[in-house]
């Protein structure tokens, strides 16, 4: 590696600022892209203290609490949280822990410029400023974030681990193994995760030197998935994550194929049987290689066999000799039959993934990391950071091309610095770092993008403009690594990979030229990247490169949370209604931001922008929403729900980028349930075809071990496996459960209100259990005799019954809250002054009498006496409803609309409310969006998108604060705390 720069000309400055002088006219010149010259990014921004409660969903718990924390006023009540419980240093209450966002800013880019100072990145003085204050308003402004590592290590105490992706390797020795047990251990302890491809191990068809018969990989893969299940990554946010590789002429690959789907298998059996196998169930700790994600690495060859119908060989470890010949299609059904079954193994291209290598004379790529991004040498490591594309699109909705590029060059600037100071578990995995320099900028956002723009996922144009941003993300990225080459030497293992580099480079230009735009757009920043390629062609080809790679697309799951994202990575929308939580605590549902964004740039008008918004917000999907063209249904396409987006379109958008990423795509391509095999197989086929480097799949309900997926649906329905089903012998009807009536006593306690809404005037009696719980309702509307007396009886005897049976009061109150019909308007209560219908009063009257507080506050209901005591408490004597409103003033337009969903302490104001509008905390929201009833107790966007389809999704629950986790990339990400089921 080239030697970094000293020899200052004033070395008695250098010495004085503690670090290595700089040597004159080298480094980088560096121009200001958001900042003003003398005046410092913090002081452009509105600061306020917040308070950061976390609590577990399921029971209430709080499992965080930090008072007093510092954040811009733009931020999102979940961005704090999620960096304040993730990210801030210290122990908590004591004064040495993270108070303000301004301390982790400076804590890690204080560390970068130094570490950029000392090893001679920056020309001038005046380039270090730049950089620092251009990199730390990117950051205060959420324009991207680098990966979790480096905000858990990075200027602190710790050993400055930046890297979130590793990858690893195992000979085929003792020693080996049980050192890949002990390196593995390390990583997830660090709180990242690792792959590697056992493929070198012996498989149990060949013989030891002692005359016995090996092991094989798969006995192996016990007991590291035993050591992954025990170790919490990071000590306790999530469990550890890992890939497994095995090549498929592996003599052992149909093993290691069948291995998860048979355990699947057994865990239907022990379900069957009462034992708790939901994921993090106590019962599924007894299930084996749970804990990793299983890839089969196929070749050229293999494939053409499969299409040809030929037989295909199993080789020898050691020798390379033809151990077995097998069918190559009935190798490759049992493949896509276990992904089928239990949504592993995914699949990697080695010969597409290993032709697009820039350094083939270090090695072979053999694995990947954990989501299958990260693809380069064994014992090697790569650190991530990802932008915002939101925060380039201007208000009149064009791509800011230029400025994203600027963005680029900074970011990357910062990635490979961090490689100067960066600490690595293994002594191995350092050295092959530090000697190939590998990098993986992404982005995120780019579903939402698609949207606001009026793209459709799955659309030749919107296809078109993700290839253009991603081209000049690569071609701008390796431009400056040039750059970076020129100034500060070119990575060390260059010279020997020198020309398969510039190759790789090559191939990522021509593949530019093959984008096809369709005008607008595309078109302009198509330009800017042509012209990008050029230039970084010819540094390249002057100077070499910095680093061996450039990018990779990640999930984003905590970062994409941190910058308030509303896609992660290269996904779609996961559904066009929101989860998001408000300043002071409690909830709402919101349509998501890009829905108004994208009907303005498709043409439509305030008024059908309000009412098609609305329509949204009331049934969750557009399909016949009021003056919505049918040719614009397919802009608001989304990963779930209504119009849900096709496999096939999955994979085209993953291939439209491919061409102009180093590394791989963090994905799973979503399947419905019905789907079969051979729609597994074809998507297989197609990734192999399309050029992609890796693929994995998820059909719908596949997995019996995730929460509440068991019982979505009849499963007379399902599909089976085979194209036909296979006829199933008749069993005998099992008994169901039936509820039982628990009748109320003779004699039990019972009340009567008198009341008045909007000038009508009732009675409501109620009678309750002696012990607990309220067991019948009588209301009186009427005259006796009239038809509204007869109906408010049946409905009442419905009622008294329902609860009899077991209903829960709190899905009455959620559902007949919030009914909007006459009469209604003013109530005699002090505790609802104002009712929405006769139903929305007794309901929330009920409700004051018979549940308790902490229930109460998941429906948004409280007595005039708490919610007094809320504002007291809470703003000190202020208006807690000006708050509410003030943070729906400044996160989400005027015309969006809100639906509350669960609220604690606050509500939403009414669709089209002025700014510090006074709004009741006892009462609906005045909006044609909340005819229908609140969405019950979501936790989540995913919770909130089951409640709308009326399915549960296959996600995990958050095993820090119990939320229904949501896609994120290859892995899940929890809304509520910001823990991810991956390594991103």
């Amino acid at each position: 590696m080239t030697e970094t720069l000293g020899a200052s000309s004033d070395p008695e400055q250098a010495s004085s600022r503690g670090r290595r002088p700089r040597t004159r006219n080298q480094g980088l010149r560096l121009e200001r892209l958001y900042t003003t010259p003398g005046v410092h990014p913090y002081d452009e921004v509105t600061w306020e203290r917040r308070d950061v409660v976390m609590t577990n969903w399921r029971d209430g718990s709080v499992n965080f609490e930090q008072r007093g924390v510092e954040f811009p006023d733009f931020w999102s009540v979940n961005a704090t949280n999620i960096v304040t419980s993730k990210y801030f240093r210290g122990a908590v209450g004591t004064p040495q822990r993270e108070s303000s966002l301004r301390q982790i800013i400076d804590r890690v880019v204080g560390r970068y410029t130094e570490a950029g100072v000392a090893n001679g990145y920056f020309a001038t003085d005046e380039d270090e400023q730049v950089f620092s204050h251009e990199l730390t308003w990117m950051l205060l402004h959420q324009v991207f974030a680098f990966n979790s590592p480096v905000w858990f290590n990075v200027g602190t105490a710790s050993p400055q681990q930046v890297s979130a992706c590793f990858i690893l390797s195992v000979d085929d020795t003792m020693d080996s193994i049980l050192n890949w047990y002990r390196e593995e251990g390390l990583i997830f302890k660090g709180g990242s995760g690792a792959g590697l491809n056992l493929s070198r191990i012996r498989s149990s068809k060949e013989l030891l030197s002692s005359g016995g018969t090996a092991s094989g990989p798969v006995s192996f893969m016990r007991g590291a998935d035993a050591s992954a299940g025990t170790i919490k990554s990071g000590g306790a946010t999530r469990r550890a994550a890992k890939m497994v590789v095995l090549d498929v002429d592996h003599p052992d690959i149909v093993e290691f194929v069948e291995t998860k789907a048979k355990e699947e298998a057994k865990i239907r059996v022990l379900r069957d049987a009462g034992f708790d196998m939901d994921l993090g169930g106590e019962d599924i700790v007894s299930v084996q290689y749970q804990n990793a994600n299983n890839s089969v690495r196929v070749s050229d060859e293999f494939m053409r066999a499969v299409e040809s119908g030929r037989e295909f060989g199993l080789r020898a470890r050691q020798t390379g000799d033809v151990l077995q010949t097998v069918d190559a299609r009935e190798l490759f059904d049992k493949i896509t039959t276990a992904a089928w079954d239990c949504a592993d193994p995914g699949i990697q291209y080695d010969d597409t993934i290993n032709d697009w290598h820039t350094c083939p004379e270090s090695g072979r790529i053999n694995a990947s990391n954990p989501c299958s991004e990260y693809m380069h040498l064994d014992n090697s490591s790569c650190n991530l950071a990802s932008l915002n594309l939101m925060k380039f699109l201007s208000p009149a909705g064009e791509f800011d091309g230029v400025r994203f590029a600027k963005a680029v060059e900074f970011v990357i600037t910062a990635m490979d610095i961090s490689i100067c100071f960066a600490d690595f578990p293994t002594e191995a995995i350092g050295e092959t770092t530090r000697a190939f320099r590998q990098l993986g900028i992404g982005y995120a956002n780019l579903g939402a993008l698609l949207m606001a723009t009026g793209h459709a996922y799955d659309s030749d144009g919107g296809r078109a403009l993700a290839a253009t941003i991603t081209s000049l993300m690569q071609a701008t990225a390796y431009g400056r690594s040039a750059e970076l080459a020129g100034a500060v030497g070119a990575y060390e293992g260059f010279p020997r990979n020198a020309d398969a580099h510039r190759r790789v480079v090559r191939k990522h230009a021509a593949a530019n030229d093959q984008i096809r735009v369709l005008g607008g757009q595309d078109a302009a920043i198509l330009k800017l990247a042509t012209a990008a390629w050029g230039r970084t062609l010819a540094t390249g080809e002057k100077n070499g490169y910095r680093n061996a790679q450039a990018s990779v697309l990640a999930p984003t799951g905590t970062i994409g949370l941190m910058m308030d994202c509303d896609t992660t990575g290269i996904e779609p929308d996961l559904a066009l209604v929101k989860f998001k939580k408000l300043v002071g605590g409690g909830s709402m549902q919101i349509v998501n931001q890009t829905v108004p964004r994208a009907l303005v740039a498709l043409g439509y008008q305030a008024e059908q922008v309000e009412a098609i918004v609305e329509y949204i917000s009331e049934h969750g999907h557009i399909v016949d929403a009021p003056g919505l063209r049918r040719e614009h249904y397919e802009v608001f396409d989304c990963a779930m729900g209504e119009r849900s987006i096709a496999p096939m379109g999955h994979v085209r958008m993953m291939a439209a980028v491919q061409p102009f990423i180093s590394g791989a795509i963090s994905k799973t391509v979503n399947m419905p349930e019905h789907a079969t095999v051979a729609d597994v197989a074809e998507i297989y086929t197609q990734g192999w075809k399309l050029g992609l480097k890796a693929l994995a799949i998820y059909r719908d309900n596949c997995k019996v071990g995730q929460p509440l997926s068991a019982a979505k649906k009849n499963n007379a329905t399902a599909t089976t496996a085979a194209e036909t089903p296979a006829p199933v012998p008749a069993a005998a009807p099992v008994e169901g459960h039936r509820p039982v009536r628990r009748r109320l006593p003779k004699k039990r306690p019972s009340q009567t209100v008198s009341f008045t809404v909007g000038g009508a005037e009732g009675y409501l009696t109620t009678g309750s259990y002696p012990d607990d719980g309220l067991g019948e309702v009588f209301i009186k509307l009427g005259k006796q005799g009239s038809t509204l007396a007869g109906v408010m009886d049946a409905f009442s005897i419905a009622v008294s019954v329902g609860l009899q049976y077991g209903i829960p009061l709190e899905s009455y109150v959620a559902k007949f809250t919030n009914l909007r019909f006459e009469p209604a308007g003013m109530t005699d209560d002090p505790d609802v002054r104002i009712a929405t219908s006769v139903m929305d009063y007794l309901f929330r009257r009920i409700a004051l009498d018979y549940l308790p507080v902490d229930r109460r506050a998941e429906l948004g209901i409280f007595s005039a006496e708490e919610r007094s005591g809320q504002v007291a408490a809470t703003y000190g004597g202020s208006d807690a409803d000006d708050d509410v409103v003030e943070e729906l003033r400044t996160s989400v337009d005027a015309t969006p609309v809100v639906r509350p969903a669960v609220e604690q302490g606050g509500s939403a104001p009414a669709a089209g409310a002025a700014p510090g509008a006074q709004v009741d905390p006892g009462v609906a929201p005045k909006s044609a969006s909340t005819v229908a009833a609140p969405l019950g107790k979501a936790g989540s966007s995913t919770e909130l998108l089951e409640l709308v389809i009326g399915k549960s999704a296959d996600a995990p629950l958050c095993f820090t604060c119990g939320t229904k986790m949501r896609p994120s990339g290859a892995c899940y990400v929890c809304e509520g705390c910001g823990s991810t089921s991956g390594c991103s």
